[in-house]
């Protein structure tokens, strides 16, 4: 297997798969991700996976630089194989899309020279594939494989977004956890939290995860809202079936 171990700093080396983003070459970093939680370096304090490889953050004065080579290329040969295609769990995410929180829908619309209803079928009808995590906690980049938007991120970005946005550009959606900065295309919003820090796990997804986004009205999107902020909505997954 060809592996890069780049230095990140003096407490981080990233491992490198390979330089595309593709599923196959996710699946190795969540392979070593997953084999490094299986069988924990001494000396090592948490792992990031990203699209093409998985950060690996350590404690020097524990473990030196060359020891935690030779660890990671044992774990490395011994790691087993993520498959892409089987046992996905898959998350659905209701979105309500257009009016105050999807400002841009009609302007998407528009560059696709098609309807707004289109835009919505094409966003909500495939599942999104959860590379990584970034930019701000819980902040997921997800991609789907089929009948991308031709369009790109905005010219201008905004300072200022609501938490919650859905965004979106070409195959790739995200959730906006909170409101921050974004140049991408606003075209609805979940009533979902992305991140909960009151929540033992504060993410609403992780990588490795698949989503569905779920069209919802108004009124639905309200009440899913006062769900959540009652504690009493659960998060609806299913594995599809061959």
């Amino acid at each position: 297997m060809d592996v890069k171990f780049l230095i990140a700093g003096d407490r981080a080396v990233s491992v490198e798969f390979g330089s595309v983003i593709s599923l196959e070459v996710n699946a190795k970093v969540r392979a070593l991700d997953e084999k490094l939680k299986e069988s924990p370096i001494e000396g090592m304090v948490e792992t990031v996976p990203t699209y093409c490889a998985l950060i690996v953050h350590y404690r020097p004065e524990v473990i030196r630089y060359s020891k935690l080579m030779e660890e990671l290329e044992k774990r490395i040969a011994d790691m087993h194989e993520v498959s892409t295609t089987t046992k996905k769990v898959v998350k659905e995410i209701p979105v309500y899309y257009g009016g105050e929180t999807g400002p841009d829908l009609e302007y998407c619309a528009e560059l696709e020279n098609t309807t707004t209803e289109e835009i919505i079928r094409k966003h909500s009808q495939h599942e999104y594939y959860v590379y990584m995590l970034g930019f701000a906690p819980g902040h997921p980049y997800m991609a789907r494989f089929d009948e991308p938007f031709s369009f790109k991120r905005r010219t201008s970005p905004r300072v200022k977004i609501p938490a919650r946005s859905i965004v979106v550009q070409l195959a790739l959606s995200d959730f906006i956890p909170f409101e921050q900065p974004c140049g991408w295309n606003i075209i609805g919003s979940t009533p979902l939290d992305i991140c909960n820090f009151a929540k033992e796990d504060p993410f609403l997804v992780r990588a490795g995860d698949w989503v569905k986004h779920v069209p919802v009205t108004k009124a639905e999107y309200d009440q899913i809202r006062r769900d959540v902020e009652n504690g009493t909505y659960k998060v609806k997954t299913y594995t599809p079936q061959d």
